[in-house]
């Protein structure tokens, strides 16, 4: 096919790296939390803002770094974004106190906002309908080999070194990619159109706010204080951005997007996986070290069941989708997620690592089928003049459903741990696991009291996980339409990307 950039193949490669680094920096970071925290001597809530801190303001930059790439330049707001990411993990190996961490993870979650919706915006305008699914299972297939690889080489690297050493893991991928970026990509943005600063500062603020919020509930309540301001400032934001981007000539972010049936159910029903998946993988690496007794490299490995699982669901899924349509895929997808969060439900501190194995290969089976083909849906809805800010909003509504996954999981764990604690345990032990380790000298009982507890407390967090993905199978199932090959008229074959060299 002409239209077709001759070169594609090679961005892809590119796309693929600098996606990696997000994914190597996430797993390998949750693997070292146990050591990091120990370390450091963080609290449960420094551990937490260590985490959220790059959430934070990943959420709160994405549709601002979308709208820059589709007016600046996507290949350049993406280096950008490399080049700060890069920097403040090599910062990160020399932080020696809590506060530092979450400073330099701040910058980092700058750098990832730079980074992400330029990829796949990038990804959208060079491969049309016809290939992009092919493209996004060989982009999804590199993450699942990051999420493997980081946390067993994150764990090799604490084990003969120290926590500092998986930040360093960024390095090299960061060198590579923009290497690779300078030479093989070339550039692309949409047509000029007015800039729209207000909205900038409306969606930032908002989002920021939102997010904050989430993040404050387990220790401040939902309306309470401080949250109630997070929250007031987040709602009178978000809703004079909808107004604003509604009348304004020159909108930052097409609105008009959740018009689509395809758009919106895909979003929505993502951003429920997220809150349903928030913190799985940091309760479980907690689950393997603390209760299993899992040295860092046996954790890592433990998550090999994840990656092999996602790369088999994501190759089926493309061939299913290609036959079938990805509604039917994203149900069958999501529905053995849920299977894995209702096998999860039965594990306690007896269980040992089969069930969380038989759990861990579900859910990358599941998430290899369904979510591929539920971005590769709502992504086939963006016109590639808006493909940067569009990609970003689809992004930012996941990020708002990790972080309040996190919230409401992270403080489901917390409440229920200590309410199955005992109630003459010491307090540093029923505040948390690794307190009760701490703090337990030889004590036996209490050491057993903190791993049943922590092991019930999964319990009720993986039922709500289950409930999560659930609603998002139905919502997917119920919103989305899959197109038939009578509906796609001639002239919606995809045109030749803007692309500037």
């Amino acid at each position: 096919m002409e239209t077709r950039n001759p070169r594609r193949w090679w961005i892809l490669v590119v796309l693929c790296l600098s996606t990696l680094v997000l994914t190597i920096d996430s797993m390998a970071l949750t693997v070292a939390v146990p050591s990091m925290t120990e370390d450091l001597g963080a609290s449960a809530q420094d551990t937490q803002w260590i985490l959220d801190s790059y959430i934070l303001v990943f959420a709160g930059l994405l549709l601002t770094s979308g709208s820059l790439g589709d007016r600046f330049g996507r290949r350049r707001v993406m280096l950008i974004g490399l080049v700060l990411f890069g920097a403040a993990s090599l910062a990160a190996t020399i932080c020696t106190a809590p506060g530092e961490v979450i400073a330099v993870r701040t910058a980092m979650g700058v750098g990832g906002a730079l980074i992400m919706p330029s990829t796949l915006s990038i990804l959208i305008t060079v491969f049309d309908e016809e290939e992009r699914n092919r493209a996004m299972a060989a982009w999804g297939s590199v993450s699942m080999l990051g999420l493997v690889g980081s946390p067993v080489l994150g764990g090799v690297l604490i084990d003969h070194f120290s926590w500092h050493s998986i930040f360093f893991l960024n390095v090299p991928v960061v060198v590579l990619a923009l290497v690779a970026g300078v030479l093989l990509m070339p550039e692309s943005r949409a047509p000029w159109q007015k800039p729209d600063p207000l909205g900038a500062v409306l969606s930032a603020v908002g989002m920021t706010a939102l997010v904050w919020w989430i993040i404050e509930i387990p220790q401040h309540g939902a309306f309470g204080g401080r949250s109630l301001i997070s929250l007031a400032v987040a709602v009178v934001a978000l809703a004079g951005f909808v107004v604003w981007e509604n009348v304004t000539s020159a909108p930052m972010v097409p609105l008009v997007l959740f018009k689509h049936r395809n758009f919106s159910g895909g979003s929505l029903s993502l951003a429920l996986v997220q809150i349903g998946n928030g913190g799985l993988l940091l309760v479980l690496t907690q689950y393997l070290q603390f209760v299993l007794g899992y040295t860092p490299v046996k954790a890592g490995l433990a998550f090999l069941p994840l990656a092999v699982a996602a790369l088999v669901g994501n190759g089926l899924g493309v061939k299913l989708a290609a036959k079938i349509g990805n509604r039917f895929v994203i149900l069958c997808g999501m529905l053995v997620m849920v299977a894995c969060f209702a096998l999860l439900t039965t594990v306690d501190a007896e269980s040992g690592f089969t069930a969380a194995a038989v759990a861990l290969g579900l859910l990358g089976f599941g998430a290899g089928m369904a979510m591929p083909a539920a971005v590769g849906a709502l992504m086939g809805t963006i016109p590639e003049d808006r493909a940067g800010v569009g990609s970003a909003l689809n992004d930012t509504i996941q990020q708002a459903g990790t972080a309040l996954g996190i919230a409401i999981l992270g403080s489901l764990l917390t409440s229920g741990y200590a309410a199955e604690m005992p109630s003459d345990a010491p307090e540093a032990a029923r505040q948390s696991i690794v307190g009760a380790l701490a703090t337990a000298n030889g004590n036996t009982e209490l050491i057993d009291a903190a791993r049943e507890a922590f092991t019930a407390s999964m319990t009720t967090t993986f039922t709500v996980s289950a409930v999560g993905v659930l609603a998002a199978a139905v919502l997917a199932t119920l919103v989305m339409r899959d197109r038939k090959p009578e509906q796609q008229p001639q002239e919606t074959t995809p045109k030749t990307p803007d692309l500037v060299a």
